[in-house]
Order: structure tokens, then sequence, then C-alpha cells
């Protein structure tokens, strides 16, 4: 967008950004889900310049406190899209979202900044649609998936399409049964999403990449109206057992789980794992007290949902 002279509130604007899980067991590098865990960001326009940066809550001793913490950064690319940075930024974060764990930290830090930057321009949604954020946070997360769910909430397809020479990302919702709710084991390690990438083959079996499509075609049902099919659904020919050795206790969980007829999954790059399910309170005790030493089981809304 071409540079042109913007209006600042003068007031502090406040947003709050959902977790996300991305891949959902077969879905992998489109599917995501919203998780009723947000982390929260409250930002100001500065008349002086520089970046006054307060971070509380998960992660907080992790992240830097200047310009390049990752909320400051995506802000100055959301104003630098809509055609001015202001002179300075002040920003608090409460995280909430764990860092590492498979849990969309980043995109929550991504689409917050974004959305703060928006919020903090006089018109701003005029100036950068939802659409225009999402090619924004694709750009600065590097692949689409979980962005795609933090700005839409609930489910999302996301895809990478090329448009007049450039590559963006794309997303659509769909509807979430309203009977479906999540568990996520949360394990004391993390784990880096470029560290796992690192161990994919470069090609599969022709009968896995069959199989692999047919049940994330099935994904989109069972989501949506028949959560009856969701261990099928879920289950991955992709990407799972080939990293597992990253992460070997959280796939022995999600062996056992989906032993028991439990529709887990790995949480994006690992190493929490997800659980989807419509369990009663009995079969819901029964699940959680799967949990081995060293993850910490959380009960879990879909978010509706996604950055407000």
């Amino acid at each position: 967008m071409a540079a042109q002279r913007l209006t600042f509130k003068a007031q502090l604007a406040q947003i709050s950004v959902p977790a996300t899980s991305a891949n959902l067991g077969a879905g992998f590098d489109c599917f995501a889900l919203a998780l009723d865990l947000r982390d929260r960001y409250a930002a100001q326009v500065l008349d002086e310049a520089g970046f006054d940066v307060d971070v509380s809550g998960e992660g907080a001793d992790e992240v830097k406190r200047d310009k390049n913490h990752l909320v400051i950064k995506s802000m100055l690319r959301g104003f630098e899209f809509m055609g001015q940075k202001p002179r300075g930024l002040a920003l608090r974060a409460l995280n909430v979202t764990p860092h590492g764990r498979g849990l969309g930290s980043s995109a929550s830090a991504i689409v917050g900044g974004l959305a703060l930057a928006r919020e903090l321009v006089l018109g701003g949604d005029q100036y950068m649609s939802l659409e225009e954020m999402m090619l924004l946070a694709t750009e600065l997360e590097g692949h689409p998936d979980n962005v795609a769910a933090a700005i839409h909430g609930g489910a999302t397809i996301a895809w990478m399409e090329d448009i007049y020479g450039v590559k963006t990302g794309r997303a659509v919702s769909i509807p979430v049964h309203h009977d479906i709710r999540a568990i996520t084991f949360i394990p004391e390690n993390h784990l880096s999403t470029s560290k796992a990438r690192k161990l994919l083959p470069e090609t599969i079996p022709h009968r896995d990449a069959v199989l692999n499509s047919s049940h994330t075609a099935l994904l989109t049902v069972a989501l949506s109206s028949r959560p009856d099919l969701l261990l099928t659904a879920t289950e991955d020919f992709l990407h799972q057992s080939y990293r597992a050795e990253a992460y070997p206790k959280s796939m022995a969980l999600v062996e056992k789980l989906r032993s028991a007829g439990v529709a887990a999954t790995i949480s994006g790059a690992g190493p929490s794992v997800l659980v989807l399910h419509t369990a009663t309170e009995t079969e819901l005790f029964e699940i959680i007290k799967q949990a081995p030493a060293g993850f910490v089981a959380k009960e879990m809304a879909i978010s509706r949902s996604g950055v407000e």
C-alpha cells in the first residue's frame, strides 16, 4: 500500500488472541483449531521515539523487550502496510499460551500485533482488511495454518495461493460441532518448529498419500457434523511418525489414547498432545488420568471467535 498519513488514536488498544492447534492429525499444514486459552495485549502510540515493553506470564523471561519483540515487530509491519509508522510504542503483554509446545504462541503474537496496529489507527479496518491481515500474518509466520485460526476462531482450512505472482496465505472457516471439546496434554519440554520440520522426508509412499487425503477430507465432516468419525479422521500418515524421535513420550501418549478409541494427535509441531472428544464426565476423567509424569492435562473449550 502506498505511503499515506495516518491518524493514530491516543487511547490504549486492547486485544486478546486464542491459542491454536494446527494439523489435527491428518490435516497437515492446512487444518487448525482455535482454543479458549487467550494471550492478552495492550498497546499505545507514544509521541517520543522508542519502545516500552513489559511482558508477564508464559515465557516472560525468554522474549525480547525492545523492537525485536514479536508483537512489536508485527505491529511495525502492520503500520508499514497501512502507510506510516508511529514514533514510539508501549506494549503490555500477558502470555498464557505455553511457548514452544505446539499451541501457536508465535501466531498469537503475530496476529495480536497486526490487530493492535489496526486498532491504533483511526479507520484501521479500512486500511487493513482481515484478508490482508491473513496475508501479512502468513508472511511473518511463514505458514498460514495457525494464524488463520487465530484470526477467524473455530476451525479453519488454510492454503497458499499465488496471487499476481506473490505467494499468500488464504483461509476458510468450517463450523465445529457444539459437542466437540478439547484436552491438551502439555509437557515440560520445548520443541522448535524448525527442528521438527527437518525430520520430515522428501517423499512418502503413494498409499500413505491416498489414506491421508481421504482422512483430511473426512475431517471436515467429523468436525462439523459427525464427531463420531474423529478417531478415523485424525489418523495421520504424513508427519507424526516421522517426527516421533523428537517427542517420544508425546507419541507414546498419542498411541495409547488412540488404541483406547480417543482421537489424540500431536498438536502442531509438538510436543503437546491434543485430544478432541465428546466424552461424558466419567470418560473425561479416564482420559485425563492417562497424563504421564511431566505432562499437565488442561480441558479447553473451542474458541468460536478469533482475535478480538
